[in-house]
């Protein structure tokens, strides 16, 4: 991991991005978190750069309204690495609807660069 990168922080950064609904406070953490090329694939994304981040999350606000990701273990890191797994909950409480994890490459200034997202789990 790169000199002065806290690994929990930039996940946070990762979370906050997820559950800002404000489309102009969202820019903010992207521009905070992301690289302006980075990238996100899932099984059901692949998207790149912040316009393509900020699409996919609008998606999923539409898909999940009252919902949010948060983290469900701790965030393992190592070079310029990190995973972690995610679940995705009611905000009003209630079991999840989905689950999963999370890679992540790190860029030198500590940003991330690429993050390929894996669902484990998706309720009935």
């Amino acid at each position: 991991m790169a000199d002065g990168v806290d690994a929990n922080q930039l996940v946070a950064g990762y979370f906050a991005m997820w559950n800002e609904a404000d489309a102009a406070a969202r820019q903010e953490v992207l521009a905070a978190t992301w690289t302006a090329d980075a990238t996100y694939v899932d099984p059901l994304f692949d998207v790149a750069g912040h316009d393509g981040l900020a699409a996919m999350v609008d998606a999923a606000h539409q898909q999940f309204p009252g919902h949010a990701f948060r983290l469900t273990g701790p965030v393992d890191a190592h070079h310029d690495r990190l995973r972690w797994t995610w679940e995705l909950v009611p905000e009003a409480g209630g079991a999840a609807v989905a689950s999963g994890l999370d890679v992540a490459v790190v860029t030198a200034d500590g940003r991330l660069s690429h993050v390929t997202g894996f669902i484990d789990a998706v309720a009935a």
